[in-house]
């Protein structure tokens, strides 16, 4: 139900996407619920939209540092799940996530933010490591470790499929999304992170997401 729902939100961004990107001024859609809200303004009652938003959440970094929703709050960022033994798609996926990070290395408005699943033995020693044979320096790019409550508690946030499976590929089953979080927290993108093609489009998305911020 949860792979089917993600691939729901994928589909959606597509069409909303498709649709918007012929007016000249494009914006990208907000993704995930949201619930109409009525408030008084100046004495008059309106209707507002409430969106979908990423709940506060603090992990350990890969220098054993903390993090917290606020690390990321002057940029716009990318999330995803993985774990640093994954046989299966997580090399392809920082892969690709590299490309990303190259592009954007050194601008202040742009994040990453790479959970790990394997909660008991990627603990931020091994993160480091990890990052560091990536190719990864400084602190644009967190790789969190959390424990299993936080860290499995906040994908579902995240619209990303992840649990502990034995039967699975290195003992974990999870999605190879790539999520784009605006500076209020909201989800705009959704891409599939092993395709290349939805990773150009991705970074391409980031460009017109930054440029809200100039108005």
């Amino acid at each position: 139900m949860k792979k089917f729902s993600v691939l729901l939100l994928a589909i959606a961004s597509v069409f909303f996407y498709a649709c918007q990107s012929s007016e000249s001024n494009k914006t990208l859609p907000i993704l995930g619920s949201r619930e109409p809200v009525t408030k008084e303004v100046n004495g008059q009652t309106i209707t507002d939209t409430v969106y979908h938003q990423i709940p506060a959440f603090e992990f350990l970094n890969q220098d054993s540092v903390s993090i917290t929703n606020k690390t990321f709050t002057n940029g716009i960022y990318v999330a995803d799940f993985f774990f640093t033994s994954c046989p299966s798609i997580c090399p392809i996926m920082h892969r690709n996530m590299l490309k990303v990070y190259e592009k954007y290395k050194g601008n202040d408005d742009v994040m990453f933010l790479s959970h790990s699943i394997d909660t008991k033995y990627d603990k931020p020693s091994v993160l480091k490591r990890y990052a560091e044979k990536l190719g990864v320096n400084g602190s644009q790019w967190q790789f969190a470790s959390g424990t299993r409550e936080t860290i499995y508690g906040i994908s579902p946030a995240y619209m990303v499929f992840a649990e502990e499976n034995e039967a699975a590929p290195g003992g974990f089953e999870h999605q190879g999304w790539f999520i784009l979080v605006d500076k209020d927290r909201q989800i705009r993108g959704a891409y599939n992170g092993t395709e290349e093609s939805e990773v150009e489009q991705m970074m391409k998305d980031m460009d017109i997401l930054l440029k809200e911020y100039e108005k």
